[in-house]
C-alpha cells in the first residue's frame, strides 16, 4: 500500500471516530430531561410515608374501619417488607416482581382508604357519626392525607413507567411536565422527578382542586387528577360543613 492510501485510510478511521463522539455528544445535548439517564432515586422516602400512611389507618375511629380493618394493615407491611427485601436501596434495576409488589401495595393503601371514606361520608350523611368537632376533623384529616399519599404513590409510580423506567429514561413523552424539565436552567444538572415531587403534586391538587405548578400531559394523569380533586373537594366539604354544624 502506498503512503498515499495509509495516510488516507488514517485520516477517514479519524472522521470516523470525530463523528461517532459528535454524534454523542450531540444526543446529550439535545435530549430532552426526562429521556437523560439518571441514578435512580432511594426507596426511603417511600418507605416512611406508606409507614405513615399505615399509621394513620390504625388511628381512625372504628365507625369508619372494616370490622377485621387490621388485614388490610397487615397486607400492606408484608408487601412493603418485601419490597424492602427486593429492593433496599436505589430503584436502577427492572423488575416486574418489584413493580407488581409496589403497585398491589398501592391498591391495599388505596382500599382501605376508600373504605374509611366511605364509612365516614355515609356517617356524616345519615348522622350517625359519634365524636365531637374536633375527632371528625382529626378523623377527615387523617383520611384526607391518606388520600394524599396513595395519590402521590400512584402519580411516582405510573409516571413515564415508574422510577426505574425514569432513571433510564426510556419513555418518549413525559406524563407530567414540571418546571425543571420546561427551564432545565433553573434546576441543577441531572436533575429528575423524585418521590418528593410527586408527593408535592398530589397534595397540592388535592388542597387547589386543580393543577398548580405541575401540568398533566397524557389523558390518564388528567383523569386521576380530576379524581382526587374530586374526593379532596367532596371530604373537605363534608367534613367542614359537619365540624361547624356540630360546633
Amino acid at each position: 500500500m502506498s503512503s498515499f492510501g495509509r495516510i488516507r485510510r488514517n485520516v477517514d478511521a479519524g472522521l470516523r471516530k470525530t463523528e461517532g463522539l459528535s454524534n454523542r455528544v450531540l444526543d446529550a445535548t439535545v435530549l430532552p430531561v426526562w429521556r437523560k439517564a439518571t441514578g435512580g432515586e432511594p426507596r426511603w422516602p417511600v418507605t416512611l410515608t406508606v409507614i405513615a400512611a399505615l399509621a394513620m389507618q390504625y388511628t381512625l375511629p372504628a365507625q369508619v374501619q372494616l370490622r377485621h380493618h387490621w388485614i388490610l394493615g397487615l397486607i400492606g407491611g408484608l408487601l412493603l417488607a418485601a419490597l424492602g427485601i427486593a429492593r433496599p436501596k436505589r430503584l436502577t434495576e427492572v423488575s416486574t416482581t418489584v413493580r407488581v409488589l409496589g403497585l398491589a401495595m398501592i391498591a391495599s393503601l388505596a382500599t382501605a382508604n376508600v373504605v374509611s371514606g366511605t364509612r365516614l361520608v355515609s356517617a356524616l350523611l345519615h348522622g350517625h357519626f359519634r365524636g365531637d368537632a374536633t375527632k371528625l376533623l382529626v378523623t377527615g384529616g387523617a383520611i384526607w392525607l391518606t388520600n394524599v399519599i396513595v395519590f402521590a404513590l400512584g402519580y411516582w409510580e405510573l409516571d413515564r413507567g415508574g422510577p426505574v423506567a425514569r432513571a433510564v429514561g426510556t419513555e418518549r413523552f413525559p406524563d407530567f411536565a414540571f418546571v425543571q424539565m420546561q427551564n432545565p436552567e433553573l434546576a441543577p444538572p441531572g436533575w429528575a422527578s423524585g418521590f418528593v415531587d410527586y408527593f408535592y403534586l398530589s397534595f397540592t391538587n388535592a388542597a387547589a382542586f386543580s393543577p398548580t405548578d405541575v401540568l398533566p400531559l397524557s389523558r390518564w394523569a388528567k383523569m386521576t387528577m380530576m379524581v382526587q380533586s374530586a374526593v379532596s373537594l367532596m371530604t373537605v366539604a363534608l367534613v367542614v360543613a359537619r365540624a361547624v354544624n356540630i360546633l
